[in-house]
């Protein structure tokens, strides 16, 4: 797999991720549930029972944005932005070195896939190491084979999801694989993803891909959608000659199991709504925000 040129890095916040990303999902949530009355700081912090400066201060460090900017950052005018010439975005995205070897913000993407035998064997033979950590993004399920990272699951605390749950949601997709929870061995992988040392020695994030053939091509195709950009439902299945299948489109990113590292939180539908989200719309809408607060700083750099 070639590797391609490097790119622009950025890495999530690092800060406190578990004691932040609690607080900020509660003010997400609530943003989200009263954006329409541009609710201001001072409620915000009432509600998190928080002070202002404490609010605005913790919010700024985890995104970037505001909590006034990350409102406008989740409207349904700033997805149609986002979605502003998507039909051509992953037509375009070989210009920007985003073909082959893919990359996930600032980490470069090495992907691979089993072979439709392998698939059908449903991981007979495989032994996948797994593993919880706390990140930036809540707590993490992290799923590694000798290939590479094969699963990223976050906790979709929208629907009080265990880990138990969780676990079991990765495990059907291979029933028949040997699972061993081994933290100490899917560590190294999710530093990668998203520690202090993200990219530092330049060596790409390695992942395999487990699917059929045609949730493969949709996984690849998300991989090459651009940080802070979105396409739609029907923009994937037209790039993979499938133009009436965006239904099918939409259950085979619904089974994508590499939340963040395959970006399937940058698919929308085409009128600029969310759509759904396998990982919770909470964490969707983080993603993206985050996003924006990336982008807003890189271009006041």
């Amino acid at each position: 797999m070639l590797q391609q040129p490097e790119v622009n890095r950025i890495s999530p916040p690092r800060e406190e991720p578990s004691g932040d990303y609690a607080h900020v999902r509660r003010a997400i949530a609530f943003l989200t549930e009263t954006w329409d009355e541009q609710p201001d700081l001072d409620r915000l912090a009432r509600h998190l029972q928080l002070s202002p400066a404490h609010c605005q201060k913790l919010f700024k460090r985890w995104c970037g944005l505001s909590p006034k900017e990350f409102v406008q950052a989740i409207t349904a005018d700033h997805a149609r932005r986002l979605l502003a010439g998507s039909a051509s975005v992953l037509d375009c995205a070989h210009e920007v070195g985003l073909s082959g070897a893919s990359r996930l913000h600032d980490l470069f993407v090495d992907h691979e896939a089993m072979t439709p035998g392998d698939f059908k064997r449903r991981g007979e033979g495989l032994e996948v190491a797994y593993g919880f950590h706390s990140s930036p993004f809540g707590e993490a399920l992290l799923m590694t084979t000798s290939r590479g990272v094969a699963g990223l699951a976050f906790t979709n605390e929208d629907e009080g999801q265990t880990r138990a749950e969780v676990l079991a949601d990765m495990t059907r997709r291979w029933p028949f694989a040997r699972y061993v929870e081994a933290p100490e061995r899917t560590l190294p992988h999710f530093k990668r993803i998203f520690g202090a040392t993200s990219g530092e020695d330049g060596q790409p994030v390695r992942i395999v891909l487990i699917g059929t053939d045609f949730e493969v091509r949709v996984w690849e195709a998300l991989l090459r959608i651009p940080v802070g950009r979105a396409v739609s439902y029907a923009d994937i299945a037209r790039h993979i000659g499938r133009p009436a299948a965006s239904r099918a489109v939409g259950t085979a990113i619904g089974r994508n199991p590499l939340s963040f590292v395959v970006p399937c939180h940058r698919v929308m539908r085409g009128d600029g709504s969310l759509g759904g989200y396998h990982w919770g719309l909470t964490r969707k809408r983080a993603l993206i925000g985050w996003e924006a607060g990336w982008l807003r700083s890189r271009a006041a750099a």
